[in-house]
């Protein structure tokens, strides 16, 4: 398994299974939910039926792909997640050079930088260790703070899109990084 390097504050560990609880206690609080979902929270049987079996058919260590565990280096206390996996992975045509990467962070831990300082470690890593050619993110439109990580990762605007969602279709914002090897992005 490969492991990823600590970044200044965080330590990343790949999740599995066992990690249910941590994923079920992150999605309890309808603030952390409101762009993904429109704020409703996910039950243990969500988690464990429909959650983690999409986490698993793309989970790939040694592409990096996967929800990376994200704790608190000095006090080993989960945050949240990254998530690493092709763009429209769930389609007919998962895009393996271009890879989405995705947040979600306990409340408690908002506005501390932290997931700026992760999604920038693992952008890193990726442009070190593959040969992926952009990495992309979505957003609901009016999810400022993740947008302004996005623009942190040096992601530019793409375009606006909708997406449905169980009760409603939501507009989406989409933002790439073309990796541009020779400069070392």
């Amino acid at each position: 398994m490969i492991n990823i390097n600590h970044s200044v504050r965080l330590t990343f560990s790949l999740m599995d299974e066992s990690d249910a609880d941590l994923l079920y206690q992150l999605d309890q609080d309808p603030a952390v939910m409101r762009y993904i979902n429109g704020g409703v929270t996910s039950s243990m049987v969500d988690i464990k039926e429909k959650f983690i079996p999409r986490m698993q058919s793309y989970r790939n260590a040694d592409k990096y792909w996967g929800l990376w565990k994200v704790t608190i280096t000095e006090t080993n206390n989960f945050i949240g997640w990254i998530l690493l996996r092709p763009m429209n992975f769930f389609t007919a045509h998962p895009q393996t050079d271009n890879i989405e990467i995705g947040w979600r962070f306990m409340k408690k831990s908002w506005g501390k930088g932290y997931a700026s300082e992760a999604a920038l470690h693992f952008k890193n890593v990726l442009t070190a260790n593959t040969a992926v050619k952009q990495l992309s993110a979505i957003a609901m439109s009016g999810n400022k703070a993740s947008i302004q990580v996005m623009k942190k990762l040096g992601m530019s605007y793409l375009k606006d899109g909708s997406e449905q969602l169980i009760h409603e279709k939501v507009d989406i914002t989409y933002y790439q990084l073309n990796i541009d090897r020779n400069n070392n992005n």
